[in-house]
């Protein structure tokens, strides 16, 4: 009977034990979960983290709203859009009886009479009595004042809008210097025959123009 008592008494601290161990270790469980839970926050991403914060209501009335966000948009000045577009230019030689002996031709090749050969034309040649008047097509400053190995005495004026003016085969170019300001019709030189390019064609004013560094055709700018 003794023995049969001890065995029940063995068994029942068995059970004790076991519960013990069953209870001890669910609680070490849930404690583990519930720290995993407790620091997930910290392993996801930032913008799944980031909490978004609630924006106060604002005091500002619908009509200061208004001004605000007029005042907030960029205007521009009539004056700075104004002088910011491009110049009109009027024709560079001032005299009676001028014509366009060789137009622009930067696609296509015209004849050359001086080197008897078909080439590109980077200018516009007006005709005119030697010593005509050349005037500055258009308001700007005197940029340039050289002897071209091509086209000879030469003036380059740079306008507003990215243009610049270049006249060539000038009889002289003494009228202006390198700095000077000129105006719209001002005299600058004087229609010759200096150019070695264009040498034995009539007295005529090689002139050319560019926009952002490229030539153009001067006659979608000026009226011949």
């Amino acid at each position: 009977m003794r023995q049969a008592q001890k065995k029940k008494d063995k068994v029942a601290i068995v059970l004790v034990l076991s519960f013990c161990v069953i209870a001890l270790t669910s609680i070490f469980t849930l404690k583990s979960n519930i720290d995993k839970i407790n620091g997930s926050d910290t392993d996801m991403p930032v913008s799944e983290n980031t909490k978004t914060e609630e924006k106060e209501p604002s005091n500002i009335s619908e009509g200061d709203s208004e001004a605000q966000a007029s005042a907030e948009i960029p205007t521009v000045d009539s004056l700075q859009s104004k002088s910011a577009s491009l110049p009109e230019f009027i024709m560079p030689v001032n005299a009676e009886g001028t014509k366009v002996t060789n137009p622009y031709s930067m696609d296509k090749l015209i004849y050359s009479v001086t080197l008897d050969q078909y080439m590109t034309h980077c200018g516009t040649d007006i005709e005119a009595p030697e010593d005509s008047q050349v005037v500055a097509a258009a308001d700007g400053t005197v940029t340039a004042v050289y002897e071209d190995d091509r086209y000879g005495t030469s003036v380059e004026i740079t306008h507003e809008g990215d243009m610049i003016t270049i006249y060539s085969n000038l009889s002289e170019a003494d009228m202006v210097e390198i700095g000077d300001t000129v105006t719209q019709g001002q005299i600058i030189g004087g229609v010759g025959s200096s150019g070695l390019f264009e040498s034995l064609e009539p007295a005529h004013l090689h002139f050319e123009m560019l926009k952002g560094g490229a030539y153009v055709d001067p006659a979608e700018y000026v009226n011949f």
